[in-house]
């Protein structure tokens, strides 16, 4: 079984590699073009982090990085720094399949009662005319 991995080009590895940050505290990191990788093929596909492919290395690893940079904003510096030089537009896409409404959001059942205007409620307007019936059956408006 083939699997189709992403990996960061020569030119987009050359362009993002400037903006990582340096001189950081701790461990030291694993390949960080590796790790990138994965990052975007996981966001990419938007499978789980711990179903993070081996290639990329641990998924923990995977999941960290991405997680203590998006605390940090590093993430939203390099974007703009990439969006700044060329590299990238500043546009943004949304996959309807992603956006869920919560089980109550269309009202209990029998669906929901419609709301008034706030501008009829606030003048004290009526929706609409009420109707009364004269002594022969026919409708009548009062």
């Amino acid at each position: 079984m083939s699997r189709s991995l992403f990996w960061l080009s020569d030119e987009a590895w050359t362009a993002i590699e400037l903006h990582l940050p340096k001189n950081q505290p701790g461990a030291r990191r694993v390949d960080d073009r590796r790790v990138i990788s994965g990052i975007v093929h996981m966001l990419k596909c938007g499978g789980r982090w711990a179903d993070c492919p081996a290639e990329y290395g641990p998924a923990t690893t995977v999941y960290n990085r991405w997680n203590r940079w998006s605390r940090r904003g590093i993430w939203t510096r390099i974007l703009a720094a990439l969006t700044e030089e060329g590299w990238i537009a500043e546009t943004g896409q949304i996959d309807s399949s992603y956006i869920k409404a919560h089980r109550s959001a269309g009202g209990a059942k029998g669906g929901r009662e419609p709301m008034p205007l706030g501008s009829r409620v606030a003048a004290g307007q009526q929706r609409s005319t009420p109707l009364s019936t004269s002594s022969d059956g026919r409708f009548v408006s009062s």
